[in-house]
């Protein structure tokens, strides 16, 4: 049961990032997770790059690997901790390389911990899918709503030149 209170204090869908327009998670996150070191992560990876098509996991380059560092962790040395004193641009997983990690990793952690990353990205999918049709529906209604005020304009200065016209007259 402790796997389980891990998981919800660390927050699954906090380590979920937009790279590249692809949602992943970084090799480090992916480590504290399935409780191993990073080098284990990536030495999966390097033991099985038949499984691991860049589509499924890839290597930040530098400037990715700079956002991370000063945007997300505040400072470098924090992240550096975290793997092993040694820097190296992380390794990212998507969903799909996610589940490849979890058939190379055989054990119950690493299967409770697969079933949580895989419900942590269902879930944020459908929050943004709930987001992109709340959005459109904001659209259609402005779109509307720009109709209307067109017309009315449009009714208004009709009625002012007609109004103008008599007045000659």
């Amino acid at each position: 049961m402790n796997d389980i209170k891990l998981l919800e204090e660390s927050k699954i869908e906090n380590m979920i990032y937009e790279v590249r327009g692809t949602q992943v998670m970084l090799d480090s996150d992916l480590a504290l997770l399935y409780q191993v070191e990073t080098k284990r992560i990536n030495e999966a990876v390097r033991n099985n790059p038949q499984k691991f098509p860049e589509r499924f996991s890839f290597k930040l380059t530098d400037e990715e690997s700079e956002f991370f560092l000063v945007e997300i962790f505040d400072q470098k040395n924090k992240y550096i901790e975290t793997r092993g004193g040694k820097y190296k641009n992380p390794r990212v997983f998507t969903e799909q390389g996610v589940a490849m990690l979890a058939t190379i990793l055989k054990s119950d952690v690493a299967t409770q911990v697969s079933i949580a990353i895989m419900d942590a990205f269902v879930m944020i999918r459908k929050y943004i899918s709930k987001e992109l049709i709340e959005q459109k529906y904001i659209n259609n209604l402005v779109i509307k709503h720009d109709v209307d005020i067109k017309l009315l304009q449009e009714s208004f200065n009709k009625f002012k030149k007609r109004k103008n016209l008599s007045k000659k007259v």
